[in-house]
């Protein structure tokens, strides 16, 4: 029976799998089957080596996975896993603490908040501290409590001394924990630090536990964090044998808190780990392997190993050199459709980029050729809250009865204006017959709002008549800069540090490229704003055609991890972006991204194509980037280059050759007449390079980059350019 259960396995996987020692660290490379090893390994315990599941803890970081695996333990057992552990970090903490409650010092049906409940009431603290909230957002508040939790930290375990900021941090801090345990509240961060000090402080309990958990199995051990770490290493007791799987090459969590030394630390805490290697790749050709090795090599204090597959060398990665970003998207959709041709199906490709702001050109370049996409794990560009924050703005300016937008802003960002004050306005808006914008301003005019709602609203009104007023005669996309900063959005995101919110700020600031770039349309009644809000209205609605399961993949490279795809475009591989510009600020920044690229490469399958653009609109501005040092990293063997430009300085001007390198499909995209990156003369405006244009014939117009920095859209009928 033994010899069925790891036939499968190849030599690496059935050692990791029927190893007697009493600790491993088994570091598992991309597609070497980590879930397999894990999964047998249980089987192997239960069926060959007759331990109980009652004994066996399994923790994953999924509920997805824990499911899926306890699902194959079974399939392989030909039964019930019934006394198995097996979940997640908080769903495990969170099952301990409610069979010991009491002792946790916890009501016994408290309740579990996410982060809107953590943040109402952080938000109310906030104000009965008479702390300015502009300075001191509740978002800012919640990420610094849930950054102390996960490193172990009480409010009185924290250290503010010589920085007044984090004074009052430590304080919202001291009285959250005070509302939090009277209300018989946890939240996330809570239940894992709770855990810990529950077994800390009862040593019975530990001991029991310790006892009962003779076999620790931790998937993912790259991920953990401080006190997930400080859990597992508490919970094994001295007869206990833990199996820690997963790979530092891998670690792309360190800003959310995950410490990759964890994996060296284990290997100190137990210093008889013995160290088993899954090296053989199942995934991915030869030369993505090869290449991708070579990259991540580059990276120090590594645990060491090197894929390998005895599968085929496999197509050369194509690096391709767009003149911008909009060339950029054109290349990735043209290959699209072209390997369409050949086989491929739609759900066989993704995507992947650094930031979430990158997805728009590309759903703009999908949508166009009829290609249907999902965004994986995300919402699409103008699905995004900060984006419909910004246009309820726009929307308001345009029609001031925007019930929809008016309630959407009129608190965004936070102006002390309630649910309350609101349900003022609408009753007031419902009994009169008229808008909620006429109703806010009728109030205002007879005093029917208390002294305090009647100055917010007040200044809200008048925030959006000066807009519209302060922008009236200006171009589109100053309009919208100024709709950004005025209204306080940019801000509010900016001050916050987490991932999330700085996604939020590149997402505003790719809406002012896509304002800058848009045209409107000559036969077009409407105004540019009006124009705008209805092609984002138009984009947002666009159907989906076909199954979820037949479109083309776009996602992060956060979100790309565990996934693997036939066909990989990795785009925006330049400095600054990725690596992103931050990664210099943080120690180990650069090498978390590259491990991020790594990630990111070894998703591909068959086919893997890197990308750049030497020109990328950032902010409304253009700004060239140099080459990401990835780039450099790879081989040249490894690698066919395709498209791009080389940049040519004279006299303080800025101009653009086009090489001869192989053409592709994006470097021919064209309006019949002209080429993308094509460089051109115009008798008035001098010479400059074609960055883009629509329609064809007499009526198709061309975006030209002048050397002098000027941009402009030109009839080509009219324009009379002459190719240089």
């Amino acid at each position: 029976m033994s010899q069925k259960i790891v036939e499968t396995l190849n030599p690496a996987q059935q050692q990791a799998v029927t190893a007697a020692e009493k600790h491993m660290l088994i570091l598992a490379g991309a597609g070497s089957g980590k879930t397999k090893v894990l999964v047998h390994r249980i089987a192997w315990l239960i069926q060959e080596q007759a331990i109980s599941p009652y004994n066996i803890f399994a923790v994953t970081f999924t509920n997805k996975a824990a499911n899926e695996m306890r699902q194959r333990v079974e399939s392989i057992l030909k039964g019930a896993t019934s006394g198995l552990w097996m979940g997640t970090f908080h769903g495990l903490g969170h099952r301990i603490l409610r069979r010991h409650w009491m002792a946790a010092d916890l009501v016994e049906n408290f309740q579990i908040i996410d982060t809107d409940d953590q943040t109402r009431i952080l938000r109310r603290i906030i104000k009965s501290l008479n702390i300015d909230e502009k300075k001191t957002p509740p978002k800012l508040a919640l990420w610094f409590i849930s950054q102390q939790k996960d490193q172990g930290l009480r409010a009185k375990d924290v250290n503010d001394r010589d920085d007044f900021s984090k004074r009052n941090l430590k304080l919202i801090y001291e009285k959250y924990e005070i509302q939090c345990q009277q209300s018989g509240l946890v939240d996330f961060a809570e239940i894992l630090l709770r855990t810990h000090e529950l077994l800390l402080n009862n040593p019975d309990i530990l001991n029991h536990y310790q006892q009962r958990f003779q076999h620790i199995l931790v998937d993912e051990f790259q991920d953990t964090n401080e006190i997930q770490y400080a859990f597992i290493h508490l919970l094994t007791g001295k007869d206990s044998s833990v199996m820690i799987v997963g790979d530092d090459d891998q670690s792309i969590y360190g800003w959310r808190g995950a410490k990759v030394d964890n994996l060296h630390q284990f290997c100190r805490d137990f210093p008889q780990t013995q160290t088993i290697r899954l090296e053989q790749n199942y995934r991915s050709t030869k030369t993505i392997l090869g290449a991708a090795n070579v990259l991540i090599s580059h990276n120090s204090d590594r645990l060491g190993k090197e894929l390998w597959t005895e599968g085929e060398n496999g197509d050369p990665i194509i690096h391709y050199t767009a003149f911008n970003d909009i060339d950029e998207a054109h290349y990735v959709v043209k290959q699209i459709r072209q390997l369409l041709c050949e086989d491929f199906e739609r759900s066989e490709f993704a995507i992947l980029y650094r930031s979430n702001a990158q997805s728009r050109l590309l759903e703009e370049a999908l949508l166009r050729e009829g290609i249907p996409y999902r965004i994986y794990g995300g919402l699409r560009f103008f699905e995004r809250a900060e984006i419909k924050d910004a246009l309820a703005y726009m929307r308001l300016m345009v029609n001031r009865k925007d019930a929809a937008a008016f309630e959407r802003i009129i608190n965004t960002p936070t102006r002390g204006i309630g649910d309350k004050t609101l349900g003022i306005i609408r009753t007031h808006a419902a009994n009169n017959h008229i808008s909620l914008w006429h109703a806010a301003e009728s109030l205002v005019a007879d005093n029917g709002l208390s002294g305090r709602a009647n100055n917010a609203v007040t200044e809200f009104i008048q925030l959006i008549n000066q807009l519209e007023e302060k922008t009236n005669s200006l171009p589109l996309h100053e309009q919208v800069d100024a709709v950004i900063h005025d209204s306080g959005l940019y801000q509010h995101f900016k001050q916050e540090k987490s991932e999330k919110a700085r996604s939020r700020v590149e997402n505003i600031d790719e809406l002012l490229n896509a304002t800058r770039l848009f045209s409107l349309d000559s036969s077009s009644d409407l105004s540019p704003m009006a124009a705008f809000l209805a092609q984002a209205a138009l984009e947002a609605g666009e159907e989906r055609s076909g199954e979820e399961s037949q479109c083309v993949q776009l996602m992060t490279l956060h979100a790309a991890k565990g996934l693997e795809f036939p066909v990989v475009f990795i785009v925006g591989l330049e400095e600054g972006l990725f690596p992103s510009f931050y990664a210099d600020e943080n120690p180990g920044g650069i090498e978390e991204e590259r491990r991020l690229c790594y990630v990111g490469m070894t998703r591909a399958m068959k086919k893997l194509h890197i990308t750049q653009a030497q020109m990328r609109r950032v902010h409304g501005k253009e700004h060239y980037h140099r080459p990401s040092r990835f780039l450099r990293e790879i081989p040249k063997e490894y690698l066919v280059t395709q498209g791009g430009t080389q940049r040519v300085f004279h006299q303080g001007k800025t101009s653009f050759n086009t090489t001869k390198s192989t053409p592709s499909m994006a470097t021919m995209e064209s309006n019949g007449e002209f080429n993308l990156g094509q460089r051109v003369r115009h008798n008035h405006f001098g010479e400059g390079i074609v960055t883009n244009f629509e329609g064809q014939g007499a009526h198709s117009r061309v975006q030209v980059q002048f050397d002098n920095n000027d941009s402009k859209w030109l009839v080509a009928a009219f324009a009379k350019l002459e190719s240089v």
